[in-house]
């Protein structure tokens, strides 16, 4: 019997070393993954990589990625913000990125309706770069129900980000929509698809 107890032990202490070396990615606290297809994406904290401190945060493509994203995000309540004008920015680091990257934070309304977004799609980080600070900043409309946000990888390669901060800011900081009011036409545009 002792023998058997002590064979199981071992079994056990093979089963959670050969868990914890093929899915040892520890996500950080207050964050987690999302995307179109996250589980092919490897997402956590890298201790030998980082900006500032002693850690940062990473997304990496597992295979060929394709146009699959991953992204590691926070959603917070937006009643604090109510009315104001918010900035998200940190620093990103990024390899061989061969689709695009980008920080991102999107504003929902009453049943998820988007009421803000920026996704640095008209600004994207591709192929290999040192760390470089970004930054996205929208208004938060007085009907806000939630602030979300994070870093997505599109494709193949691998981003790291550290030193996120999301600060109030004043009118005179621009926001960076990508939709603003000069994209958007006064009136209708070629509703007979003629031109």
């Amino acid at each position: 019997m002792k023998s058997l107890t002590i064979a199981l032990s071992f079994l056990a202490i093979i089963v959670i070393v050969f868990l914890f070396a093929n899915n040892n990615t520890e996500l950080p606290k207050g964050w987690f993954p999302s995307g179109n297809k996250p589980s092919e994406f490897k997402m956590g904290i890298d201790y030998s990589t980082h900006y500032n401190g002693n850690s940062s945060a990473y997304i990496q493509s597992k295979s060929p990625a394709g146009k699959e994203f991953g992204t590691l995000m926070q959603t917070i309540k937006a009643e604090n913000y109510l009315g104001k004008r918010l900035r998200l920015s940190g620093y990103i680091k990024s390899e061989d990125v061969e689709g695009w990257s980008g920080m991102w934070m999107r504003i929902d309304g009453e049943n998820y309706m988007q009421m803000g977004f920026d996704n640095m799609r008209n600004r994207p980080i591709k192929g290999t770069s040192d760390w470089k600070k970004y930054e996205i900043v929208l208004d938060i409309p007085p009907d806000s129900k939630s602030i979300n946000y994070g870093v997505l990888l599109n494709g193949d390669g691998k981003v790291w980000f550290d030193d996120f901060k999301l600060e109030e800011v004043d009118d005179n900081v621009p926001v960076t929509n990508i939709v603003s009011e000069k994209m958007i036409p006064d009136q209708p545009v070629n509703l007979d698809f003629e031109e």
